[in-house]
């Protein structure tokens, strides 16, 4: 592992600092994960169950979550099996599953600012338990419970988002699990790309070298992404 020199002078990190200084730049309206204006307008004509519609949404709602593949990339960085990473991706899907799903029936939610600031730290956490942080300190944390845990918490900020686009009742509960089945589906296309390149990466050289530099940059981009959410929260 790099020392603290060597960790301070690796080539990785002005690609960091760059990384986050253009994050800074972006008003935070831009880095809400929130839904497309033209989606909203979508859902809001439709009266009845349209599976294939919501499954579109929820496969682009995760594709296009940028902090929460940051969150699985993370998670799958050092996994080797496919069935580990399968497992991971549906204990997000399932703790999203429910919150998104009972929280919508049952007509609550929660600031999005605050879930998705929650889903940087996400990003935090594995980051730095990936380079071992936490096992310095004598903290040990099950991944499969945190993973699920921040799936609830992403689920209940959408359920909130969903809310406020006014849906129909007639065929919600159809519409809400065929949003989930495209968010599983979105999940699985983009970490199979992910798992690919990680493999392939793996076994070179340079993995040993910038494994370490690149989880660092990963609790970067964690802190950018949770400081613009505190940002939205205060500003909103």
């Amino acid at each position: 592992m790099p020392t603290r020199q060597r960790l301070f002078s690796h080539p990785a990190l002005p690609a960091a600092a760059l990384l986050i200084l253009i994050a800074l730049a972006i008003p935070a309206e831009a880095l809400a994960h929130d839904v497309a204006e033209g989606d909203k307008a979508f859902v809001r004509t439709i009266d009845g169950p349209a599976i294939i519609p919501f499954m579109y949404l929820g496969a682009k709602h995760m594709v296009t979550g940028y902090d929460h593949i940051a969150f699985l990339v993370g998670v799958v960085f050092f996994l080797r099996r496919l069935k580990d990473v399968l497992l991971y991706v549906s204990m997000f899907a399932i703790g999203h599953s429910i919150t998104l799903i009972g929280g919508v029936l049952l007509g609550t939610g929660v600031n999005a600012y605050i879930v998705d600031a929650i889903i940087g730290v996400s990003v935090i956490y594995k980051g730095v338990e990936n380079i071992g942080g936490f096992q310095k300190i004598g903290w040990n944390f099950d991944t499969r419970i945190a993973v699920l845990m921040f799936g609830l918490f992403h689920g209940l900020g959408l359920a909130t988002k969903v809310l406020d686009l006014g849906a129909s009742q007639n065929g919600l509960l159809t519409n809400l699990i065929s949003f989930n089945v495209g968010v599983e589906l979105g999940q699985v296309l983009v970490l199979t790309l992910v798992v690919f390149l990680l493999a392939a990466w793996r076994h070179t050289e340079s993995f040993k070298r910038y494994a370490f530099a690149a989880n660092i940059v990963l609790i970067l981009v964690g802190v950018a992404l949770t400081a613009y959410q505190i940002e939205g929260y205060l500003s909103s």
